[in-house]
């Protein structure tokens, strides 16, 4: 417990201030390094499944990927009309590298399955490290990314101590038997909580932000007029689910390879995938949203 807390204090404001100030080419550098350090768990995790995985094809084409972004990012603005030329091009190239290179190997039985677990790492983990680096891009971009990161750490604090506490009717005792329905609603409740808040004080806070040098003009939010909740209320639900079926999912292939943590190089906490399991559900739905708007 001790060391779960003493780890977020640590981490939490490191990654705030990365949010909000770092230039989007660092910011692709951090979520690049971030994404290799979780591929690199999950690679291991498919080991429990009989797969035999290709790291370093899968490091490089994750590594290429943000490298573009954060030459891209070199421009006034990384469009996303030139995103989703990347996202769709390394998607689209993935399959086809992965499968080629098990054309090498001795064990054509084996090719399959080691080109699927990289295939879904990249898609699964790189994809949306990659959005989170675009929507920062984005107009009121930072004010996006610090909602998304306080609604989805909100919701798994109030998960976890509710749970633990009251906590009596299990979600999904096959796959994460310390889960409850109380945890659930917990969640649901402090993430539509914290994210009208923040809505409902996006002025100030942005103004804050701006006075304090953290952000730009053009990453806040600085309309007179209150944003409609009606929608606001909607879209963190949205977020809340998606992030507790991102935590959900990893605890399915955790439970399905045997093992209680991804890795443990966060104290208290686990692995990487243990710690950003429920942004890389979240995240893709939050850019969709703030894209679709930008594109309008």
């Amino acid at each position: 417990m001790l060391k779960r807390i003493a780890t977020a204090v640590v981490l939490i404001p490191i990654v705030l201030v990365l949010i909000l100030r770092a230039p989007v080419p660092v910011l692709a550098v951090v979520a690049g390094l971030v994404a290799l350090l979780t591929i690199r768990e999950f690679l291991k995790l498919t080991e429990s499944y009989g797969a035999k995985p290709m790291p370093l094809p899968t490091y490089l084409l994750t590594a290429l990927f943000f490298v573009a972004l954060g030459i891209l990012s070199d421009s006034p603005l990384l469009s996303t009309g030139k995103f989703l030329i990347i996202l769709g091009f390394a998607a689209a190239i993935a399959p086809f590298i992965f499968l080629t290179r098990t054309m090498r190997g001795e064990d054509l039985h084996a090719g399959y399955p080691a080109a699927a677990a990289s295939v879904f790492a990249f898609t699964y983990i790189a994809l949306p490290m990659g959005m989170l680096v675009q929507l920062r891009q984005l107009s009121e971009g930072a004010f996006y990314l610090l909602y998304l990161l306080l609604v989805v750490w909100a919701g798994d604090i109030f998960a976890y101590f509710v749970g633990k506490s009251i906590g009596r009717h299990l979600l999904a005792p096959r796959i994460s038997p310390k889960k409850t329905w109380e945890g659930a609603a917990a969640s649901l409740v402090a993430s539509v909580a914290v994210g009208c808040l923040l809505f409902h004080y996006a002025l100030p806070l942005s103004s804050a932000l701006l006075r304090a040098g953290l952000i730009e003009r053009r990453d806040g939010i600085f309309g007179l007029e209150q944003p409609a909740m009606g929608p606001v209320i909607f879209l963190t639900i949205i977020l809340n689910v998606a992030a507790q079926l991102g935590d959900l999912v990893e605890s399915l292939i955790k439970r399905g390879a045997g093992v209680k943590d991804s890795g443990a190089i966060l104290p208290g906490h686990g692995g990487m995938l243990d710690r950003i399991d429920a942004l890389l559900f979240a995240a893709p739905v939050l850019w969709y949203y703030a894209a679709w708007g930008v594109m309008q």
